[in-house]
């Protein structure tokens, strides 16, 4: 079973990175690591380290917990939501966990919402942490 978990480094990506290892420990799972930035211009280097480091991070606690963890930063030009609903679908992943931000509905209408994407069009469930 692959469990798809989105982190970037919040606190509520660290419950998600919990709360996916509690699964994939249950249910025999492997986990992937996800990270999405809209661009990866020489301008965004320090962005991009920073992702890595996170990911690197978040695979560690994986591995401590006995999980098998690989990590991905995609950088394919799209936001959030869309990327990890299409990596999902690419991957045949069969849960994907997410960490959401409480943000008022008008926050939402202004600058979307990348849980609530993935949410709405994912293929498989969606498991969301706030």
């Amino acid at each position: 079973m692959k469990i798809l978990v989105g982190i970037d480094g919040s606190n509520t990506s660290k419950e998600a990175l919990q709360l996916a290892i509690k699964n994939a420990t249950a249910f025999g799972g492997e986990l992937m690591a996800v990270t999405s930035m809209t661009t990866g211009t020489p301008e965004e280097n320090e962005e991009i380290r920073a992702a890595e480091t996170t990911l690197v991070q978040a695979q560690s606690t994986a591995e401590e917990a006995g999980v098998t963890c690989s990590t991905h930063l995609l950088i394919r030009g799209n936001n959030a939501g869309e990327d990890i609903v299409a990596f999902a679908a690419e991957n045949k992943v069969a849960l994907i966990v997410v960490g959401i931000k409480r943000r008022s509905r008008v926050g939402k209408i202004l600058m979307g919402s990348s849980a609530q994407f993935v949410i709405l069009k994912a293929h498989c469930p969606v498991l969301t942490v706030k």
